[in-house]
């Protein structure tokens, strides 16, 4: 016979189960948000759709088209619609709360991570189904794979370092205008178009920038091409922008 143990059990849940937990629910509060929505899976379905029709006119054929908007929606969600929406919880105090609860500083930005790794992956996967119903058919060859998977995470890491750098330093109104400037700046040096399309001048600028390093990569899978410099990009941008984001975060506005 099976007892069944009614004693209390006030143990806090452990730190991967916390981390677990935060980022699940604040991955549905994201989800939840309309702004972020639109960001996230309109606006990129949008552009694929406009670019199955108009694209080859703009030099932007559907196999160029399609992994240049998933890394757009990487760009959007781990960069702006995270300096968004943690530039305002620390404005109104939401960070300051959940970093004095058993889950710690630690702990909440590690189920930040988590939460919008989360939402990234599924917009792809979303936004890849969305291509091969338009006709995208990439030819990324089993070798492909692997510089393009670890481009993918450096750039989740190193977008989301990005945005808590600037959220955790700016006020969330400042933050707010910025990151959409930048959002759209991102967008025209290297996540969309390819980098031999930019003047000379401007090519050696656009190539440094890690939204250039993860679009390069996502287009070279695509196409069946092994790249491996914009992993080795990617890596440096990480690690520089830890630095900055450690330096210059602070948990209340």
């Amino acid at each position: 016979m099976t007892t069944l143990d009614l004693h209390p059990a006030p143990r806090a849940a452990s730190p991967a189960a916390r981390i677990r937990n935060h980022g699940l629910t604040e991955a549905k509060l994201v989800m939840r948000n309309g702004e972020q929505l639109v960001l996230s899976l309109v606006v990129p379905i949008a552009i694929l759709l406009g670019g199955r029709f108009v694209g080859d006119r703009v030099g932007l054929p559907l196999s160029m088209l399609a992994p240049s908007v998933l890394a757009l929606a990487i760009w959007s969600t781990c960069f702006t619609s995270q300096a968004i929406q943690t530039g305002f919880e620390r404005r109104y105090g939401v960070l300051e709360r959940l970093a004095a609860t058993p889950l710690g500083r630690s702990g909440l930005l590690a189920g930040k991570a988590m939460a919008y790794s989360l939402i990234s992956t599924l917009q792809v996967v979303i936004l890849v189904v969305v291509s091969l119903i338009l006709g995208w058919r990439p030819a990324g060859s089993v070798i492909a794979w692997l510089p393009m998977l670890v481009s993918v995470i450096l750039g989740m890491s190193a977008f989301s370092l990005f945005a808590l750098a600037l959220s955790g330093s700016l006020k969330a109104e400042a933050t707010l205008a910025l990151a959409n400037v930048i959002y759209l700046a991102g967008l025209a040096l290297g996540v969309m178009w390819p980098l031999k399309d930019y003047p000379g001048g401007l090519q050696a600028v656009v190539a440094v920038l890690p939204t250039t390093a993860l679009g390069e990569s996502l287009r070279a899978w695509g196409a069946g091409v092994t790249l491996w410099w914009p992993v080795l990009s990617l890596a440096l941008w990480t690690v520089v922008l830890a630095l900055i984001s450690r330096k210059v975060f602070r948990w209340v506005s």
